[in-house]
Parts: structure tokens; C-alpha cells; sequence
């Protein structure tokens, strides 16, 4: 299987510079959303102590006709500083922060959806909306390959790989130890994994995290994945479909509940929501991945634990509907539901968003409403 050459370096040589002392000084590693808003990009400074507080954090800058975001000519972008994580990979005092994207003009670049769903999250806030996304994902070599499979063939049939135990069967678990410890060290609100239907597919849950919290925290799960793979040499991907055939797909599954939901009674609001998301499918799906339904179509096909794009679903413990209520939810008559269209590739900050708008904003039709007009 093909791996990088960066990892193939004597880590224990580097070892040695990391064991140095740094002195008072922290690196902050600033992280962002790139122009195509999938991919994520990051830069380290160095700051004279420690930061407490995201407002102890200086604003930066970066070159956005590098990053799909800017003109060459009219290039400098802005990094806002958002929310503020343990460093994982060079450890206290050290930091991750997540930051918005502001253009030349501070206005939210393209793909900086991170503004307006502050917005509307702050608007519902005494809903207490709570939010829980199960991120699948698949390891390739750096040829594209699936982590683990024959290079010229097919692993069995699908079957034995979810939540399996075995060198047969689990393909990548250093990986996703790795991440998950690095998740907990870093502070990110990481709640559990498993071995997924496809062999060298998994998943790990972020939540229940409130409001803004959720994009904030799976963003930063998504980058640590990244760099961690970095260090093993292969690449993690968020394709809703990567391999074509009778191989299930990766999605992103958000679970979503307010107050009201949670306390007893809560059983007919979940079905009044769900009333008001089979009038706005469309809308959903456009929102649920970055190509506005693109990527899904090849993943929501019917098939493979999925529902069909075009017709909206829901029932209980059945996951071939566009939405799940859990059994226990069901019998409880309270809790949550689970929406299963977001697509692995989704974008966290959209796919809340557009739940709050529907569900507790009561909001209508195929297109979000400009609250700002609303109460200007």
C-alpha cells in the first residue's frame, strides 16, 4: 500500500527537538476553512504567553490566492480566532485555535458559514439546541486505495467489518485510537467510535455539543484526523461515496433535540418537526452536502442504510429513512431524532443551521430567510 514519504522519517529524531523547552513562549497553530470548503489549512505563530481566553488571541492573515479565496492582486485575508483547543501534537501549553475567514473588506469570506449560524443559534438559544454528529470517514493509501484492501482486488463481502474485532476485519485501529485520545487531549467533545459497514471505513461521534459548539468541535475532530494521518502516512477522506458498487457510503448522521424535545411530552414536538422537514426536503438536501446535493445523489441511493434523494422518509429504528427516531425515543416519549441525509463532506456550521431554521424558526419554502431584514 502506498504511504507518504514524510512518514517515513526518523520520528525519533525529531523526537529530540520536540523534548526541547520552549521557554515561556506558545505556538498557536490557527486553522481554517479553505475556498472549496472542504479542505482545511493552518500556520503557527508564536505568542508571548499563554492564552487564556479566545480574546487573548491576536487577529492574523494569510494569502488567500493560495487558498481558492482571493484574487492575487487583492489577496490578504483575515483569521478571526473562534474557539481554542489544547494542542494535541506539541502538547500544553500549546494550541489549536479555529478561526472564521474575513476578506480584505471584513466581510465573512465565501465559505465562512460560521458567522451566520452564530446568528441563528443565538437567536434560539433559550431552546437549548443540542446537537450530536456521527462522522464516518475512509482511510486510503496515498494512491487513492482503500487502506488495507488487495491491490489488485476486493476484501469479502460486506458483513463482518462493522464494530469487528480481528486483524481481518479492522483495518486502521492505531489510527483511530490515535485520534481518539488526541480528541479527549485537545478538549474536543468526542463521545465515541466504531468500525463501520465498509472494510477500512469508521466513525466517531462529536456531541452533544450546543449551538455554535457543534460546527466549532467537528471542525477541529476533522483536522486532528487529518494531521494525525499525516504522521502514519496515509489520508483520511469524507467522500459520501468513495468506492462505487455494493459498498456502503460514509455520512454524517446529526442527532438533534431541544428543551422541549428532552422533557416529558417531547415525543410531539420531534413529530411536529419532522412535519415541518418533509415540507422542506429540498432545502435539506442542498444544505446537507458542499455541492449542493451532488455528492449525496451518489450516496442516497435506497440502498446501503440510506433513503432515496428525492423522497422524503422518517420512522422509527429504521435506517432507510431520511429520519430516525430511536427505538428508546420512541418508547420513552421524549429525547431526540436523527436526521440521516448530511453527507460525510457536510459542513457542521450549515447542517445545524439549517435544522434550527426549519424545526424552531419555522421557517418555509426552499430558500433560508434574511432574518437581518426581519428585524432591521
Amino acid at each position: 500500500m502506498a504511504t507518504s514519504t514524510s512518514s517515513k522519517l526518523n520520528k525519533a529524531v525529531k523526537q529530540q527537538y520536540m523534548d526541547l523547552p520552549q521557554g515561556d513562549k506558545v505556538q498557536a497553530m490557527y486553522i481554517w476553512i479553505d475556498g472549496s470548503g472542504e479542505g482545511l489549512r493552518c500556520k503557527t505563530r508564536t505568542l508571548d504567553t499563554e492564552p487564556k481566553t479566545i480574546e487573548d488571541l491576536p487577529e492574523w492573515n494569510f494569502d488567500g490566492s493560495s487558498t481558492y479565496q482571493s484574487e492575487g492582486s487583492n489577496s490578504d485575508m483575515f483569521l478571526i480566532p473562534a474557539a481554542m483547543f489544547r494542542d494535541p501534537f506539541r502538547k500544553d501549553p500549546n494550541k489549536l485555535v479555529l478561526c472564521e475567514v474575513l476578506k480584505y473588506n471584513r466581510k465573512p469570506a465565501e465559505t465562512n458559514l460560521r458567522q451566520t449560524c452564530k446568528q441563528i443559534m443565538s437567536m434560539v438559544e433559550n431552546n437549548h439546541p443540542w446537537f450530536g454528529m456521527e462522522q464516518e470517514y475512509t482511510l486510503l493509501g496515498t494512491d487513492g486505495h482503500p487502506f488495507g484492501w488487495p491491490s489488485n482486488g476486493f476484501p469479502g463481502p460486506q458483513g463482518p467489518y462493522y464494530c469487528g474485532v480481528g486483524a481481518d476485519k479492522a483495518y486502521g485501529r492505531d489510527i483511530v485510537e490515535a485520534h481518539y485520545r488526541a480528541c479527549l487531549y485537545a478538549g474536543v467533545d468526542i463521545c465515541g467510535t466504531n468500525a463501520e459497514v465498509m472494510p477500512a471505513q469508521w466513525e466517531f461521534q462529536v456531541g452533544p455539543c450546543e449551538g455554535i459548539n457543534m460546527g466549532d468541535h467537528l471542525w477541529v475532530a476533522r483536522f486532528i484526523l487529518h494531521r494525525l494521518c499525516e504522521d502514519f502516512g496515509v489520508v483520511v477522506s469524507f467522500d459520501p461515496k468513495p468506492i462505487t458498487g455494493n459498498w456502503n457510503g460514509a455520512g454524517c448522521h446529526t442527532n438533534f433535540s431541544t428543551k422541549e424535545m428532552r422533557e416529558d411530552g417531547g415525543l410531539k414536538i420531534i413529530e411536529e418537526s419532522i412535519e415541518r422537514l418533509a415540507k422542506r426536503h429540498q432545502y435539506h438536501i442542498r444544505a446537507y452536502d458542499p455541492k449542493g446535493g451532488l455528492d449525496n445523489a451518489r450516496r442516497l441511493t435506497g440502498r446501503h442504510e440510506t433513503s432515496n434523494i428525492d423522497e422524503f422518509s422518517a420512522g422509527v429504528a429504521n435506517r432507510g429513512a431520511s429520519i430516525r427516531i430511536p427505538r428508546a425515543v420512541g418508547q420513552d416519549k421524549r429525547g431526540y431524532f436523527e436526521d440521516r441525509r448530511p453527507s460525510a463532506n457536510c459542513n457542521p456550521y450549515i447542517v445545524t443551521e439549517a435544522l434550527v431554521r426549519t424545526c424552531l424558526l419555522k421557517e418555509e419554502g426552499e430558500e433560508p430567510t434574511d432574518h437581518r431584514k426581519l428585524t432591521a
